[in-house]
């Protein structure tokens, strides 16, 4: 029998009370499965800076969980982005997921700040020089868009990791075929550093297709024609469990053993495929008492 996955959770931060309440509820509903770290995001063009940073203090504060901060190289200078890394750091938060990040909607390609990081790999290079961080990275199964060379996307993640990166959560995809592609063309590039995979219940049909186009996810046909069957029947809530237990399934009969789930602060699907998975909440003899 395969062993339980170790699993970590993205969060992104909260802009109103109600939202404040979502996340919270949604950190109380996931701790109890012991993540090996949680990760709060950045927003596009590093809108939710301030807000990223307040929802990384408070959850290192108060939920006693290893929190991951998000940084990326958008809409800052370089003294800028290492300000609120040390500030990270002060804070005991020791684990940063370094990102290049997307441009402002509607801005076009990203564009460097004339006195900023010019690229995810400088950024990290930045931080590895600290000696403060364990740094995470992004990775692509699926071609980034931005990607211009065939195989890129594997080079691109072998300089992180010679910048200083520890390990890498892949985006999302589909089929586990696509992780185990990407997996054995990073070992043939000589990358033997940590590549977890990215999992993305599907919560909503319609916004995971529209995240699947920014991000060059390839949507493979028999998915899109199962979820507009089970939307006609009224039946998507349990394919999308179905689908993303079988995915995980998948992904660990082929010797995966973490995953990194996407939940959008819903937590319910992610729970539940957990719980399938073997992941469960610990119960010690006092809780039973």
């Amino acid at each position: 029998m395969t062993a339980a996955p170790r699993v970590s959770f993205e969060f992104f931060p909260p802009q109103n009370l109600e939202a404040s309440f979502r996340l919270w509820d949604t950190v109380q509903h996931l701790s109890p499965l012991s993540p090996h770290f949680v990760s709060v995001t950045y927003g596009a063009g590093g809108t939710t800076r301030d807000l990223t940073r307040d929802a990384v203090k408070t959850l290192h504060k108060a939920s006693g969980l290893n929190v991951a901060a998000h940084l990326t190289c958008v809409s800052a200078t370089r003294e800028e982005t290492l300000q609120i890394a040390n500030e990270y750091a002060d804070a005991g938060v020791s684990d940063i997921v370094a990102l290049r990040g997307d441009p402002p909607k509607g801005s076009g390609a990203f564009k460097a700040h004339p006195e900023g990081f010019g690229s995810s790999v400088e950024l990290i290079e930045a931080l590895a020089d600290t000696g403060r961080f364990n740094i995470r990275v992004g990775a692509y199964p699926d071609p980034h868009p931005d990607c211009r060379a065939d195989g890129g996307d594997v080079e691109y993640l072998k300089r992180k990791f010679d910048a200083g990166a520890t390990e890498a959560i892949t985006q999302f995809f589909f089929e586990a075929e696509t992780f185990f592609r990407f997996r054995d063309a990073c070992e043939k590039a000589g990358i033997d550093a940590p590549i977890v995979p990215g999992v993305l219940p599907i919560e909503n049909w319609k916004g995971v297709k529209r995240f699947a186009q920014n991000c060059g996810a390839h949507i493979p046909a028999w998915v899109e024609h199962a979820f507009d069957s089970a939307i006609r029947d009224g039946r998507e809530d349990l394919l999308a469990t179905a689908i993303c237990t079988e995915l995980c399934s998948d992904l660990m009969e082929g010797g995966v053993d973490k995953l990194h789930f996407y939940t959008l602060n819903k937590p319910e699907l992610t729970r539940d495929v957990c719980h399938a998975l073997g992941v469960v909440p610990k119960v010690s003899l006092r809780d039973v008492a």
